[in-house]
């Protein structure tokens, strides 16, 4: 009993750090959300009627679940579910596809370079987000960097017209989350053991075989790890398809900020934060599930 007494503070203390953050930054924050969402609208500040009130004598509550109801009803906000999901999917397999062979370049270089190389992938971090999709709406647009080097090569008569379609959503995503991707992925594969490979070769295997068969299967936990850090943040995106698509472009973090800002429906606009919240609990549990059973 002692022995335990004893070691129960040293627990406390290096678990009790990192759930009390996720508490202060997850968990309070989604505790309002959900409050929010069962208040009704306002004219005023804040623009939602408190959920418990006190009369000096009788604390009440006043729960409204006509919100979610509503949200659950309107075909907008499914058609803006689907979409950004759609868009997530599509974004995140094209990230991989690009990532994953910049990950393995770079976990086959040299010691010295791969720090160079790495330094390299992160470097736009160091500016902000908002400056780089401005960028690319210089790049993109019809009088833009893109369409002058084509119509000078001769390559296009006509300008293309890329800025505020969905083409132009995937490049910056893309683009933007493209360091989440390789970063985890470049991880694992410069950890893995070339012994492994080395007796896939002994055993008759050719250097595509070996790397199906050794480098991509150990290599999977990284390619969920950076499916996970791209997938979860696109679903709730906002800058980029509200800068890059436009107006058109039906994402569910457009949505929030409409319902919010131009609306000023914060419970439906806490609705429908509560709800994406929901729908990505899914998508983690399942990556979290698969990462254990490839860490045993």
């Amino acid at each position: 009993m002692t022995s335990f007494t004893s070691i129960l503070p040293r627990r406390i203390l290096l678990i009790g750090p990192p759930f009390l953050w996720l508490s202060i930054m997850f968990l309070l924050p989604t505790l309002l959300v959900l409050a929010i969402a069962l208040s009704s609208t306002r004219v005023g500040m804040p623009p939602y009627e408190p959920l418990f009130t006190w009369d000096g004598a009788l604390l009440s509550v006043k729960l409204n679940f006509e919100n979610l109801q509503f949200v659950l009803r309107d075909g907008l906000y499914a058609r803006a579910y689907v979409n950004s999901l759609k868009v997530a999917a599509i974004a995140t397999l094209l990230t991989l596809l690009i990532a994953y062979p910049l990950a393995y370049g770079i976990s086959c270089c040299r010691r010295p370079w791969r720090s160079i190389l790495v330094f390299l992938v992160i470097v736009p971090f160091w500016s902000s987000l908002l400056i780089r999709v401005y960028a690319w709406m210089a790049i993109l647009s019809n009088d833009g960097l893109l369409n002058s080097v084509l119509l000078s090569s001769g390559a296009i008569a006509h300008p293309l017209q890329i800025l505020n379609t969905q083409t132009a959503v995937y490049i910056g995503i893309v683009y933007t989350y493209l360091p989440f991707m390789v970063l985890p992925i470049y991880s694992n594969l410069a950890d893995r053991d070339h012994s492994l490979l080395e007796a896939a070769r002994d055993l008759g295997c050719s250097r595509l075989s070996a790397f199906w068969r050794v480098t991509f299967p150990l290599s999977l936990s990284g390619v969920f790890a950076g499916s996970a850090l791209v997938f979860i943040p696109v679903v709730g995106e906002f800058v980029v398809p509200d800068l890059l698509g436009g107006a058109d472009t039906q994402m569910i973090g457009r949505t929030i900020w409409i319902e919010f800002f131009n609306n000023r429906d914060w419970p439906v606009a806490a609705s429908v934060t509560l709800l994406l919240v929901l729908l990505l609990v899914v998508p983690i549990t399942f990556l979290q599930s698969r990462l254990s059973k490839m860490r045993v």
